[in-house]
């Protein structure tokens, strides 16, 4: 079928208009321009709010959502809202007053929120507004107290059959106070939060000194106060933006170095910089150390909760600089932020950028304003209530001829006239005072007549002397202000400082330098590192059982040490994972604040450490012994690539008894058995064996013997024997037995595989050695509950028996931490 074109009238053709594209696009984006910053994205300078804000809580009022009534749906709000006053889509309406109410986001909340609101940096989206609640909060009373006292001007709304208020009284700073952020056609706003009582001080004192300068103002706003708190590093771009409007400073995260285990130090962060959330530094910090572009991080925890708020724990490997990994975090996570000042606001509907001097003179302009009409309105109605008082009392003071004009009279207009013309009345009082019953007519009631006259007389003469006296209006805004204060103000969260801290994290290294140290042990199994290439210093006398130390070995803060258990395992631990023990000079034993060395290494049940040895210093390795006699001597060539290996392949029921570190590999061997033997022969007769090999013989032991002590003495001169004679059928430590001390060097060489010579002779009813130890003296004892016993004296009867102790005891060792020395407790 043929397609018919048809021509437009001729009437239709004449109104074609032809017109420049350009010059229509230029002025159809002008409008646009003009309406997205004038009608949503910039805040009035005078009460800080953007036009969807100010709605919400105009809205807000009018439903009646105050503080003291309870929450309604959120979705009610909000179609109250669009229906009435903004028809720009309901999520424009909620995200607006979600951020309302959001206290990581506004310094002081406006809205009073129950339910979801989100999280901190919008790491979690808040609830659908059919789930949520909200009413107005405390502070949001302050912006639209008065507003039905005539002190802002109203507009039609988009319809044009209701109205909305241009701006809100706003009884505080809110655009200083809560800040704004928004992006216009061609512009925008990004505004910082304010403490309210440094920003009210500082408004009150332009209100007292109109030409203040901005120098005196900053002195009561030294700089912004976020909701999250942190800190703020170089106030210069803040004294820029104070002065024309624009700056930039950073933020950081609030950080303080605790001790998160035992073994580990750690960061707990427990504020984040303004609108950064903790899910955005976890996933940053976790993805830096997965690319290895951060070290020294072994675990990230985030603890956060409702009762304890915001906490991140990031957990330090041992052997880093807590202060330099966290100027790593700082330079290279979300935990320190630069926020750039842009303060773009409406002045008079057009934009304008302002700094803190122009922020605080708009406002109280604006304030003293709403003031003023709130004043003229206030005495407009009082003057308009005096007026129907007075007329009242005229009829008063005349009744019987006022019912009697009233009672003659054929209506009310012939009544009204009456009333009138016999008292001079207006219309308004006449009519008044025919709409006012009898009952009100009686001397009771001309008495509260007369008492408001003059109340309404007293008040009309003070708010005539505040509209006509600038000092007055300004001395009543200025103590509004002060009373917004004293309820609403809070303590500045956020800290500021003046430099940003670069020049000193840039000297401090992000590994801890390998400084001389020893890593000492107990005879109860603490273990620690002391500081410095000396040992610490003892003091005399043996007061708890951390004083005797089992072993004492030198080595740096980067190495490793080798703990060795009675099982013939050798486990590698690097020596910066011990604790540090503080340096408490005489006043408290060296390994006091020592950690069991089981919080360091896995152990069997029954298993346990013998000693520790240095795997990383040069030397002739280390030697052990076993409760069966067998001496070995390891050589150091220890796997890099294991952490646990053995050291010896021990024969069934056989395990180490001592283990001792070799500093010249001439040093005396020395094994003492329960049958009261002492071998002593020299470390050279015993060549140095790869691990798996079983060791030599060392002692010779009848079938009932086993060995109680093995250890190399390397100064024979200082060192002295402690033999402890007992029954062998009784519990080690439930009985006191005998005590003998004599000199090393009594006791002449043998050797190796011989039984060696006695070392002490049995009182009656004993029949066994229970203990025995070598080392520099004085030696120190102690019971079970870690008090000392005193020991004999030194005699040098190698072969003698012993005293009687005066109790029992479980430890011997030496209160000297120069030289390695086996742990004391008896083997078996």
């Amino acid at each position: 079928m043929a397609r018919t074109t048809s021509h437009p009238p001729e009437d239709l053709a004449e109104k074609i208009i032809d017109i420049d594209v350009s010059e229509e696009m230029r002025g159809s984006f002008l409008e646009y321009a003009y309406s997205v910053i004038y009608q949503r994205a910039l805040p009035d300078a005078r009460d800080g709010m953007k036009p969807v804000q100010r709605r919400i809580l105009y809205q807000m009022n009018e439903m009646g959502l105050r503080p003291e009534k309870g929450h309604v749906k959120c979705a009610r709000v909000v179609g109250e809202v669009m229906g009435r006053l903004h028809p720009h889509g309901d999520s424009a309406i909620y995200d607006a007053l979600v951020r309302l109410s959001q206290p990581f986001a506004m310094r002081v909340p406006l809205v009073d929120g129950h339910g979801n609101f989100g999280s901190l940096g919008g790491d979690d989206a808040p609830a659908a507004m059919r789930y949520t609640e909200a009413r107005l909060a405390k502070a949001a009373e302050l912006l639209v107290s008065g507003i039905d006292e005539d002190v802002v001007d109203f507009k039609p709304n988009y319809d044009g059959q209701e109205t909305e208020p241009e701006v809100l009284p706003a009884a505080f700073p809110n655009l200083l106070v809560n800040g704004a952020s928004g992006i216009a056609v061609g512009m925008a706003t990004n505004m910082a939060p304010h403490n309210l009582g440094e920003v009210v001080a500082a408004a009150r004192h332009l209100i007292a000194h109109p030409e203040a300068t901005l120098e005196e103002l900053t002195e009561f706003v030294p700089g912004p106060d976020l909701p999250t708190g942190g800190t703020i590093v170089g106030l210069d771009g803040i004294r820029d933006a104070y002065r024309n409007g624009r700056g930039t400073f950073k933020t950081r995260a609030t950080v303080s170095i605790e001790k998160v285990s035992a073994r580990r130090t750690g960061l707990i962060i427990t504020e984040l910089p303004y609108n950064v959330g903790p899910e955005k530094v976890v996933a940053r910090i976790k993805e830096l150390v997965q690319s290895k572009k951060l070290q020294g991080i072994s675990d990230l925890k985030d603890l956060t909760d409702r009762n304890q708020g915001l906490r991140l724990v990031i957990e330090l490997k041992n052997g880093f600089n807590p202060e330099a990994v966290l100027e790593e975090l700082y330079r290279l996570t979300p935990m320190e932020e630069s926020f750039g000042i842009n303060n773009v606001a409406l002045v008079e509907g057009q934009p304008q950028t302002l700094g803190l001097r122009e922020l605080l003179q708009v406002y109280v302009g604006h304030r003293l304003e709403v003031v003023r009409r709130r004043s003229e309105f206030r005495r407009r109605k009082r003057r308009e209530r005096l007026h129907l008082v007075d007329g009242l009392l005229v009829a008063l003071l005349d009744i019987d001829r006022v019912i009697a004009l009233i009672r003659e009279a054929d209506d009310s207009t012939a009544a009204r006239e009456s009333l009138m013309a016999a008292y001079d009345l207006s219309e308004i009082q006449a009519r008044y005072i025919l709409d006012t019953p009898l009952r009100r007519l009686t001397r009771f009631d001309r008495l509260e007549l007369e008492t408001e006259r003059d109340q309404l007389n007293k008040e009309i003469d003070e708010l005539t002397s505040i509209l006509e006296s600038d000092k007055k209006l300004r001395r009543v805004v200025s103590k509004e202000l002060g009373d917004v204060s004293k309820a609403f103000a809070t303590p500045r969260r956020t800290r500021l400082r003046e430099s940003d801290g670069a020049a000193r994290a840039a000297v401090i290294p992000l590994e801890m330098a390998d400084q001389p140290c020893h890593v000492l042990m107990d005879v109860d199994g603490r273990i620690g590192r002391s500081k410095g290439a000396t040992p610490p210093r003892m003091y005399e006398g043996l007061r708890v059982r951390h004083d005797a130390i089992a072993v004492s070995i030198p080595t740096t803060s980067r190495s490793d040490v080798g703990l060795v258990t009675d099982l013939g395992r050798m486990i590698r631990v690097p020596v910066v994972e011990l604790p540090e023990l503080p340096d408490e000079g005489e006043e408290a034993p060296p390994l006091a604040s020592g950690l069991p060395v089981t919080e360091f290494v896995q152990l069997d049940e029954g298993e346990r450490v013998v000693s520790v040895v240095s795997m990383d210093s040069p030397g002739p390795g280390f030697v052990l012994g076993t409760v069966g006699g067998v001496v070995k001597r390891v050589a150091p060539d220890y796997p890099s690539n294991k952490d646990d290996f053995e050291v010896i392949t021990l024969k069934e029921g056989d395990r180490i008894i001592g283990v001792s570190q070799l500093s010249t590999g001439e040093e005396d061997l020395t094994f003492v058995t329960s049958e009261a033997q002492l071998l002593r022969f020299s470390a050279t007769t015993v060549r140095p064996q790869g691990r798996p090999a079983g060791g030599v013989a060392g002692v010779r032991l009848s079938e009932e013997a086993r060995v109680l002590w093995f250890g190399a003495v390397s100064s024979p001169d200082d060192s002295v024997v402690v033999t402890v004679s007992g029954a062998g059928n009784v519990l080690e430590g439930t009985q006191a037995g005998s005590a003998k001390v004599t000199p090393f060097t009594a006791y002449p060489a043998k050797g190796r595989a011989t039984g060696g010579v006695r070392c002490h002779r049995y009182l009656k009813d004993e029949d066994t050695l229970l203990m025995a130890w070598i080392g520099r003296g004085p030696a120190r004892a102690a019971r079970a509950d870690g008090k000392p016993v005193r020991l004999p004296d030194t005699t040098d009867r190698r072969d003698g028996s012993g005293e009687t102790l005066p109790r029992a005891i479980v430890t011997v060792g030496s209160g000297r931490t120069e030289f390695g020395i086996t742990t004391p407790r008896s083997g078996g």
